[in-house]
């Protein structure tokens, strides 16, 4: 997959003639919904004999038009979203930054300059998604702007038994804990991957060693608590118990900043500095205080033992 940093004014060509089948939105989650803009716009790329193309944004627009307080976090930080484009099948990601000078375009100039400007043949995009200044510009003026230089289809809502999928719901999902709830969405494990990083080591006084995990700033992670999850290093899977959180067994209750641990089952070796990822498969308690390191441990135990029965089943 070609990957092309696009920003306006200086830079709005991918130096080649090649012409697109786009998928557009900020897409952060790539969830159900997602994919079938996404699919779509695959498929027509078949049809027009076009190469397929997304084009996202970079930082979330909330984050700029909210004059830069508003701290969004990423379902899918960049990498992972480039990561799951490829495996989709996507020919190009245009990457734009989402600036004042952009945010100001008129939607008759975004066309011109992002669109026209970028010889796109088809644009696919949901049935709400904006565009230009002050989200004025909407998939029905999409249409009526192409005059006939590209088409256009309209994806409508993709929803579950519930409502509509959305970013918004999956990130409430998480800060509740409900992993499993949100890889239905998702339409796959809910993925977290950084780094691991030295910790206390206090796991392997208890005879549960752990990696510490530091994820990318600004990636959104689920509740505190504990959970089953699939831990991969080195190209290899491995069950293992998840806790995120404080740590109010061992820290002062004042420290609020979560940290991210894997007792990885059956693992033994060094994993420092190294890139891992966590898939997210279930929520097994909220995390609580100890009266005394012994419940700790039996405690640690059981949990390890319900994530073999979860992973298992």
């Amino acid at each position: 997959m070609d990957v092309y940093e696009l920003s306006y004014p200086t830079h709005i060509t991918t130096g080649k003639d090649d012409h697109y089948s786009l998928a557009i939105g900020f897409f952060d989650g790539l969830h159900k919904g997602h994919q079938t803009v996404i699919q779509e716009a695959i498929q027509k790329a078949k049809e027009l004999e076009v190469r397929s193309a997304v084009m996202t944004f970079n930082p979330h627009p909330s984050h700029v038009l909210g004059g830069g307080t508003n701290k969004i976090g990423y379902i899918t930080p960049f990498e992972e979203k480039k990561r799951l484009l490829s495996e989709i099948g996507v020919d190009v990601l245009f990457v734009v930054n989402f600036d004042p000078l952009l945010a100001a375009l008129s939607p008759e100039e975004f066309v011109a300059i992002f669109i026209k400007g970028l010889g796109v043949a088809h644009v696919t995009a949901g049935f709400d998604y904006t565009f230009g200044s002050k989200g004025a510009g909407t998939m029905a003026h999409m249409t009526e702007l192409s005059n006939g230089f590209y088409g256009t289809t309209i994806i409508g809502k993709v929803t579950d038994t519930a409502d509509k999928i959305s970013s918004t719901r999956i990130r409430k999902l998480l800060s509740d804990g409900d992993v499993a709830a949100a890889t239905e969405l998702l339409g796959r494990n809910f993925r977290t991957t950084g780094t691991v990083v030295h910790g206390s080591k206090q796991g392997r006084k208890l005879g549960f060693p752990t990696a510490n995990v530091l994820p990318p700033e600004g990636s959104i992670l689920p509740a505190n608590g504990v959970y089953a999850v699939k831990f991969i290093a080195n190209g290899q899977r491995y069950d293992g118990v998840c806790n995120i959180g404080v740590k109010p067994t061992f820290n002062d209750p004042l420290i609020k900043q979560a940290v991210v641990e894997v007792h990885v089952i059956g693992f033994e070796g060094d994993l420092y500095d190294q890139e891992v990822s966590i898939d997210w498969i279930a929520h097994i308690r909220e995390e609580k205080k100890f009266d005394s390191l012994d419940a700790l441990i039996a405690q640690i135990a059981q949990d390890k033992e319900t994530t073999i029965d979860i992973l298992a089943n």
